[in-house]
């Protein structure tokens, strides 16, 4: 549970490295930046961006692109926000998975009642105050910016822990709290992902298309050799697919969920989604940043370390294509997205946390006080890599994406409140 360096040097390092190249090069050469994103690498007829929208978006020196007779093209920012991501909210949806679906997981029972509340308010504190906010500023600002009521109810899983750490020391039980709240933040972030940013016209007939080969995955590949091998100790059914055909089902119905999700008009980076709970998996899971994990031996487990260094690579590739944004962008999205994030969450989590502790009578963890609700909102409010994501699918290029993604960047000014209020409120560090 407390190997968080680990997780936070393998993957969230690589990704504020990628975030600051794109800024430097943004502000020094934003021209080329800007055609290095949105450079073509796959003229078709099947997946990827519109082509007239692809000529709209990259301006200056696009007529002289040889395009040819298709109507999409693939891109560098649709590879990496659209196909190469979908590996990370895999992992992401596997550990939301395992805390709902297994008899011991983080986010059943009583314990996780308080802080699933608590999620609850901390996404809707964020989308009261963005609105709000938004409304003063005027109704043209409003009709321009409203789309993005979704950026600021983001929490970055990782950072977050780490300035929990950092915050309340690593055994102090607000930080499992906080864990749990991340965990829970997440699956409402994929879900909000689906349901309000579709990619263009929904047509569910597509879904069928994905949902099958995830069930046709599970039938003949998990399901079917369990059932062959009942009674039988060594399970030689099982061990055989297992040896045999490994991780392939999985990629080849992967593939095929993908390309369903991307016709589907739903983003396609949850296209790997329905193949998550497919896949044999272990009665029990440690935990998110447990070490102990990496000693599993089941295929989801085993898939997800494969991933670890793909998924650094991805998030690294994230960082550079996404937070490319010129300083000059910041304005009333910025702000409207900070203060969704900087006063939205920390008051949501610490009213219906408190409402969930104090009134509903479910309490809080042994050891943890009402004050520290605040300073987990605080640290909450880390939005970063799905803020930043959320923005470049809330809004079209311009600049009203690129002063919501400043305002995603800028969440990282959360770390100094959470701190502060851990003085204020005299937060007892615990080793």
């Amino acid at each position: 549970m407390y190997r968080v360096w680990n997780f936070v040097s393998n993957y969230s390092l690589l990704l504020i490295v990628g975030a600051a190249l794109a800024l430097i090069w943004a502000n020094t050469d934003p021209l080329a930046y800007h055609h290095f994103v949105e450079h073509p690498l796959w003229f078709n007829d099947w997946i990827g961006n519109a082509v007239a929208d692809w000529e709209k978006s990259y301006g200056h020196g696009g007529a002289g692109v040889e395009v040819g007779d298709f109507a999409r093209v693939v891109t560098v920012h649709y590879l990496v926000n659209d196909m190469l991501m979908a590996f990370f909210f895999a992992i992401a949806a596997k550990e939301v998975w395992e805390a709902v679906i297994l008899k011991n997981g983080s986010l059943r029972g009583r314990k996780a009642a308080t802080p699933l509340i608590a999620t609850a308010g901390g996404m809707l504190g964020p989308v009261v105050v963005y609105l709000g906010l938004a409304m003063l500023l005027g109704s043209d600002t409003f009709d321009a910016v409203k789309h993005g009521w979704a950026i600021p109810t983001a929490t970055d899983i990782a950072f977050s822990y780490l300035v929990g750490r950092v915050v309340f020391g690593a055994g102090h039980p607000a930080v499992r709290f906080l864990l749990l709240l991340a965990i829970a933040d997440d699956a409402g972030g994929l879900i909000i992902l689906a349901i309000f940013y579709p990619t263009g016209d929904i047509t569910p007939v597509w879904l069928l298309l994905s949902f099958g080969a995830a069930l046709v995955a599970f039938l003949l590949f998990n399901w079917l050799p369990l059932r062959l091998d009942r009674g039988q100790m060594h399970k030689p059914v099982s061990t055989w697919v297992r040896r045999h055909l490994g991780v392939w089902p999985y990629a080849i119905a992967g593939v095929v969920s993908w390309f369903g999700f991307s016709q589907s008009g739903i983003h396609p980076a949850l296209g790997l989604l329905p193949i998550v709970p497919a896949i044999p998996h272990a009665d029990r899971a440690f935990g998110l940043f447990a070490e102990a994990e990496r000693y599993l031996t089941d295929l989801l487990n085993v898939i997800e370390h494969h991933l670890k260094n793909p998924v650094e690579v991805v998030l690294l590739l994230f960082g550079l294509t996404n937070a490319g944004v010129e300083l000059s962008a910041i304005s009333e999205p910025t702000w409207l997205v900070l203060g969704g994030l900087l006063i939205g969450k920390p008051v949501g989590i610490f009213l219906l946390g408190w409402f969930a502790a104090r009134v509903l009578r479910l309490g809080l963890p042994a050891g943890m006080r009402t004050a520290d609700l605040v300073v987990v909102g605080a640290v909450a409010a880390i939005g970063f890599t799905v803020a930043l994501f959320v923005a470049s699918v809330a809004f079209e290029p311009g600049a009203v994406q690129d002063a919501a993604k400043m305002g995603a960047l800028m969440s990282f000014g959360a770390a100094i409140m959470a701190i502060a209020f851990g003085i204020i409120f005299r937060v007892e560090k615990k080793r």
